[in-house]
């Protein structure tokens, strides 16, 4: 057992343990999973009960609000904030989005101010995590949208980790093998979603997105290892399975991803990054690309 009780210890999670803090579903009737968290059955770190919202109740659109509201905060700056069409046709119909919600009233003002809480409202999303099946034969699911309320708190105030989690329980409820997703090369989000599991890059280079630098990947899901990016540990035999692959890819320049790009599609790989590396060089910074051995 991954137990919870382990994770907790440090003291920059104990927001986990808090009662006014909860795991949230947000999902049609017809998405709810059977059996949550029966694939990764050994992981211990959701103690509170899940509350669960019904898009389809005309009741719900305030906390609909505050997801949307949360997401602009994070997006609207990059203009990749997500039309309301977009989340309801192509996020909560076809998938479901998860995270953490807080009492609202036990918030603090100044959080409730930053998320544009209503105090009619008993829960306040904190973060937002989309995922959507797909028609993979493998049962791959797609990580559409990530983002948690410290993008827009002063560090005094934010959620440590809540952003991992929050996706964590995302994968873990719905019993998720495999997944596949999209970031761009310099987002600070690679330094996360390079931890859920051996990372495979599936484009390095993507014009067909409306940002090109967008990295697409694909990683099996290993719950085991999660504890390790609160740890810092190496992701276990990581370095027994992949060896260097001879190159490196530049994340700001467009001809080092182009041929990368081009390595992938005359079928070169797979091919992934190291955690570890992803997680602790900065964000410009060039990375090493790995081959199975």
């Amino acid at each position: 057992m991954i137990k919870g009780e382990e994770l907790f210890a440090d003291s920059k999670l104990e927001w986990m343990r808090d009662e006014n803090v909860r795991p949230y579903v947000f999902v049609r009737p017809e998405n709810r999973i059977l059996e949550p968290g029966r694939l990764h059955r050994r992981l211990d770190w959701f103690p509170h009960p899940v509350i669960y919202k019904n898009p389809l109740e005309m009741d719900q659109v305030a906390f609909a609000d505050r997801i949307l509201h949360l997401e602009t905060k994070a997006f609207g700056p990059s203009g990749m904030a997500m039309p309301r069409w977009v989340f309801y046709d192509c996020a909560v119909v076809p998938g479901f989005v998860a995270g953490f919600a807080a009492r609202t009233s036990a918030l603090p003002d100044d959080v409730k101010a930053a998320l544009g809480a209503d105090g009619s409202v008993e829960w306040t999303p904190l973060s937002l995590f989309i995922i959507i099946p797909t028609m993979s034969r493998d049962g791959e699911w797609v990580a559409h949208n990530l983002c948690s309320v410290n993008s827009i708190l002063p560090k005094v105030r934010q959620y440590y980790g809540i952003g991992f989690i929050s996706k964590a329980f995302g994968l873990w409820y719905a019993n998720v093998r495999a997944c596949c997703g999209m970031t761009q090369w310099t987002s600070p989000s690679v330094k996360l979603h390079s931890n859920y599991g051996d990372f495979e890059v599936l484009t390095a280079y993507t014009p067909v997105h409306s940002y090109a630098r967008t990295v697409t990947y694909r990683l099996i899901v290993d719950a085991e290892s999660w504890q390790g990016f609160f740890t810092k540990q190496d992701r276990k035999g990581f370095h027994d399975r992949y060896a260097p692959a001879g190159f490196d890819v530049n994340r700001v320049d467009d001809d080092s991803l182009i041929a990368f790009q081009r390595r992938l599609e005359a079928d070169e790989g797979p091919f992934f990054l190291d955690p570890k590396e992803a997680r602790l060089k900065a964000l410009d910074a060039p990375l090493k690309i790995y081959r199975l051995k």
